[in-house]
């Protein structure tokens, strides 16, 4: 770009590339709303005002003109789509930065995924930044593909786009003053560190936030939110597919509070992109719940750009850059139009931008001791055990002591108190370790249904009514290389292959969105499931949420951050 051009079309002395005219400018800087032209040059924004000269003009006859959505925080991995399918699920809706933090395909591949989605998308519509993952693995108390370590993350910091450290899911690592958790935090002095805090209150929350943390997303409780607020947090507002915190944090944003909040989606599934949205889905939610419109747009706009502190996004002003979407009705929020550096990149919810030729690196990942079936035992001697508890509608889980059904000593399924087998498999280097436990809340009536998608080390994980059919599931997730899988009366009614690094799919949008929708109507038919329950599961084997986890090492009080029972 030449910035002598841009600056004598700002003036109105030479002819602009484009003008959007008649346009609704939502001003993000002070809330209003402006009638005018936006002149653009190249990938720029020369001003909004009164313009007319330009190679190409298109009249929005009063559409409101907006900054592209950016999206905060997310994992792309957990859309199970490739980066090209990801961009043709997210432009078309608005989203045109989005700030990621790859912890999910690094804890498989290490440095070289984060690569590989970088080279991806270099030729794609939209401008993708990263957080360094922080938690390589998340803890160490599970087994993952690879390990970053303070001086892995100083390289990483060097690559292009790369804003700062991803979420600092230890937490507890943080709090008990855990020398390599702070060298990772001491490697990115000066940079954006985001947080990772679930119910993290008091002192242990001051602790956290003096190492220089300054951002949480795992707020679900108004006072839990409001604290971390008044201690100077940013707080992200997360609806995403499995976690919905939108409606109970809403009222936390006031005039006095907003210029501190952000919408993020963390995880989404390809499902939701394609059929709900992006963050325009958030921001529509926040508006149907009676945010005022513009409001809920600076949340998801200039708020995220000013605290990643990205110069040139999320507002329409002078030499920012020319990243607009048009919405005919504020109040429904659908979007119309999406440019990208000044040229028209999807209309009416349909990309219009080619998509390269999807990549097959980081193929052949799962690598497992084969498994015999004594190894999915379950025995105590005591009347009760400890159980995982699904929280609806949360990630978070209960730590619950409940009298178990035995057999000669073997826990078996107890269908009346809906009490499932729980299996996480090592899958990365063959150690044959098997972490094993209860989950109550699936509904499950027959079957079983198993994943290699598993927060954070992504090993397999598994739940069913017996062992035949969790058997039969994790065979077929070694056969696919990785995927889901349901299966029920030792046949497998249906999966879905997932061979890029265990976590995403080679076909396009929206066959992967048909496959997954057949999957998931598969995993219904077993019986009364919550919503998402793939999605759902593959958070059971979280050691960094609270209460208790699974992961192939046994299973772990987070409380404590303690195995109970080792594998």
């Amino acid at each position: 770009m030449k910035l002598g051009r841009l600056i004598a079309v700002a003036r109105g002395k030479a002819r602009a590339d484009l003008i959007l005219k008649n346009a609704r400018v939502i001003n993000t800087f002070t809330g209003d709303i402006e009638q005018g032209n936006v002149a653009i040059y190249q990938d720029r924004i020369a001003g909004v005002g009164d313009y007319n000269q330009a190679r190409q003009v298109i009249d929005l006859r009063g559409d409101y003109l907006a900054p592209g959505l950016i999206n905060g925080h997310t994992h792309i991995e957990s859309s199970m789509l490739h980066p090209s399918g990801y961009a043709q699920a997210v432009v078309p809706r608005g989203t045109l930065a989005v700030i990621t933090d790859l912890h999910e395909i690094a804890n498989v591949c290490g440095s070289d995924g984060i690569k590989f989605v970088m080279e991806q998308m270099q030729e794609l519509p939209m401008d993708m930044y990263f957080m360094a993952p922080s938690c390589v693995p998340a803890t160490p108390l599970e087994t993952s593909g690879a390990e970053l370590d303070s001086e892995e993350l100083r390289a990483i910091f060097a690559y292009p786009g790369v804003l700062g450290l991803g979420e600092m899911m230890n937490f507890p690592g943080v709090i008990a003053g855990d020398e390599q958790v702070l060298d990772k935090i001491a490697a990115a002095t000066d940079k954006v560190i985001d947080g990772h805090a679930p119910g993290l209150r008091g002192k242990e929350l001051n602790a956290y936030i003096a190492a220089g943390i300054m951002s949480d997303h795992e707020s679900t409780e108004l006072e839990e939110g409001r604290e971390k607020l008044q201690k100077g947090m940013y707080l992200m507002i997360r609806e995403g597919s499995s976690e919905k915190n939108l409606e109970a944090l809403l009222p936390l944003v006031t005039d006095k509070t907003y210029p501190r909040c952000l919408f993020v989606v963390d995880d989404r599934s390809c499902v939701d992109l394609l059929r709900e949205g992006d963050i325009d889905a958030v921001v529509r939610k926040a508006i149907s719940l009676g945010m005022e419109p513009v409001r809920a747009l600076q949340l998801a706009t200039i708020n995220v750009a000013n605290y990643f502190r990205l110069r040139g996004l999320g507002a329409i002003a002078p030499g920012y850059k020319a990243n607009f979407i048009t919405i005919p009705d504020l109040t429904h929020f659908h979007i119309d139009q999406v440019f990208y550096h000044g040229e028209l990149v999807a209309r009416h919810g349909l990309p219009l931008f080619p998509v390269p030729g999807l990549s097959r690196e980081l193929t052949h990942t799962v690598h497992m001791k084969p498994i015999a079936p004594g190894d999915l035992r379950v025995t105590t001697s005591q009347e009760t055990y400890p159980v995982i508890q699904i929280v609806p509608g949360q990630i978070l889980t209960r730590k619950v002591m409940a009298r178990v059904k035995t057999v000669s000593g073997e826990v078996v399924p107890d269908f009346k108190q809906d009490i499932m087998k729980l299996v996480v498999v090592e899958r990365h280097r063959a150690s044959g370790n098997i972490g094993l436990g209860l989950v109550q809340g699936f509904g499950l009536h027959r079957g079983a249904f198993a994943s290699s998608i598993a927060h954070d080390s992504h090993n397999i994980i598994a739940v069913g009514t017996n062992d035949r059919d969790i058997m039969r599931a994790i065979k077929e997730i070694e056969a696919l290389q990785g995927g889901l899988a349901v299966s029920d009366e030792g046949q497998i009614l249906n999966s879905l292959p997932l061979p890029v690094a265990g976590l995403l799919s080679l076909s396009p949008l929206e066959e992967t969105v048909v496959q997954l929708e057949k999957v998931e109507a598969a995993v219904a038919s077993l019986g009364e499931l919550p919503p998402a329950p793939f999605s759902l599961l593959s958070f059971l084997a979280l050691p960094v949420i609270p209460e208790l986890r699974l992961t192939d090492r046994g299973l772990v009080d987070v409380t404590e951050f303690k195995l109970l029972h080792p594998a």
